[in-house]
């Protein structure tokens, strides 16, 4: 609590303390959401099965609009991006070197959980269990990586986009939301190849709004937020009901589209009326923040949010695994009175286990932004030079991103079921942690910067 204290005090005058709210709010909604629709119940056979609640409560899908908070994980990535990359230049740093840094904090919290992942799935292969309920497991656990791969494109691309932001400011997310409508008409006409490009266009249309927040290209008032509520609800409300986009913000089996994974326009305008939102009360929540304790809240979650979000699901299938080996796990029909009922006890058991988990891993992701302790000092020193050179390190850095990007992206489109020893596609995990251990290595070599 001492060391919380301290950091919050810390805290420099300028700094827009709104921007970590919100995403201590989004991981919030994301967890508790990810919670309140997950559904783990034994089959016909006593083995637990997962689905979403969503499939079966057709009347609760609008309630994804207050819960789906994606956007806003962007949003505040292209602000704090910005920032950094600003920053980083100014101390006389390189595009390289900034998304080697960057990279610290994203890659080593998600490492470890594909590492302990795998160790898991091998050791329940080899005590007997089935390996087809071994990989429906261990996909349920690496749910989350789908956003990282996401995520982890948008940094590689950072250093471009704010040159676009600089030059063309606000203009850039309008070409993005162009290519995105086009990308939906695509999709809508029976061609989902074409679409997608909308994986990109998205959610780098929010990054660079966050651009331009920070740069102040987009002045966040209330005399410019009551438009974009009322033009962002408006459009999701036609879309939604006129138009041809189902009402759900996360992605449900047997939609002719989705509005999820890739973004859709529909998705696009409910950031548009959070966005809104969020300048509405930008105000009287930034004189909150000044206030010691709720500034110390939002650093503690902010100083752990990745490994919340990692670890989430992987809470859900410890204590559904626990409850059923213990004989106690509800299962009563889904959408019913004891249903909901049990939800209240779920979700507060839920928060304990995950408390847990963040108290043992939390601690990688305080490490994870520092440097490596240890340097190659067996590296030969000419190897050691060339690393340092930008052309080099830069190309090494975004080969390092595009095979962690490659090995999550490949988890999470292969199978939900199959005989996967690992868990997890081999190849997928190969890339994975060959491009995390490139750019691990790549921390460690001291630059002219330091």
């Amino acid at each position: 609590m001492r060391r919380l204290r301290e950091i919050a005090g810390r805290t420099p005058a300028r700094r827009e303390r709104y921007v970590d709210l919100l995403r201590a709010v989004a991981i919030v909604l994301v967890v508790y959401g990810h919670w309140l629709i997950a559904v783990l119940e034994p089959d016909d056979t006593g083995r637990l099965r997962g689905h979403n609640a969503l499939e079966e409560i057709g009347w609760g899908r609008p309630g994804t609009w207050f819960f789906q908070v994606l956007p806003l994980f962007f949003l505040v990535g292209g602000y704090a991006n910005a920032a950094s990359l600003t920053g980083h230049r100014g101390r006389g740093g390189d595009a390289g070197s900034w998304l080697a840094d960057r990279s610290g904090r994203l890659v080593r919290p998600t490492t470890v959980l594909l590492v302990l992942l795998v160790l898991a799935a091998l050791t329940a292969r080899l005590l007997g269990a089935d390996p087809q309920q071994v990989r429906e497991v261990v996909w349920y656990a690496t749910v989350p990586l789908w956003f990282l791969s996401a995520y982890l494109c948008v940094v590689l691309l950072a250093p471009v986009t704010y040159a676009l932001h600089q030059r063309y400011g606000l203009a850039v997310p309008v070409v993005l939301l162009g290519l995105l409508t086009l990308g939906d008409l695509a999709r809508l006409l029976g061609e989902p190849r074409l679409g997608y490009g909308n994986f990109l266009f998205g959610w780098l249309a929010m990054h660079q709004v966050g651009y331009a927040w920070r740069t102040g290209a987009l002045p966040m008032r209330p005399r410019v937020g009551w438009p974009l509520l009322v033009v962002g609800l408006t459009a999701l409300l036609l879309l939604t009901t006129v138009g041809p986009y189902p009402s759900s913000m996360i992605n449900q089996p047997g939609q002719r589209i989705q509005n999820m994974s890739p973004p859709s326009l529909a998705l696009l305008a409910l950031a548009t009326a959070q966005l809104g939102l969020i300048m509405l009360l930008r105000a009287p929540a930034e004189r909150w923040l000044h206030r010691r304790r709720p500034w110390m809240l939002v650093v503690a979650v902010n100083s752990v949010v990745l490994t919340v979000f990692l670890w989430h699901l992987t809470g859900v299938i410890l204590l559904a695994g626990a409850l059923d080996a213990l004989g106690v796990l509800p299962s009563p029909p889904v959408g019913s009175a004891a249903w909901w009922l049990w939800r209240i006890p779920w979700l507060l058991m839920l928060t304990v286990v995950l408390a847990g988990l963040v108290a043992v891993f939390g601690r990688i992701e305080l490490r994870g932004s520092r440097r490596p302790a240890t340097r190659p000092r067996a590296l030969p020193a000419t190897l050691c030079r060339t690393l340092t050179r930008p052309r080099p390190r830069l190309l090494l850095v975004g080969l390092g991103f595009a095979a962690t990007v490659a090995g999550l992206f490949a988890n999470s489109v292969a199978p939900k079921s199959g005989e996967y020893l690992l868990g997890l596609p081999v190849g997928a995990l190969l890339a994975y942690l060959g491009g995390a251990g490139l750019l691990r290595l790549l921390r460690s070599v001291p630059t002219g910067e330091e």
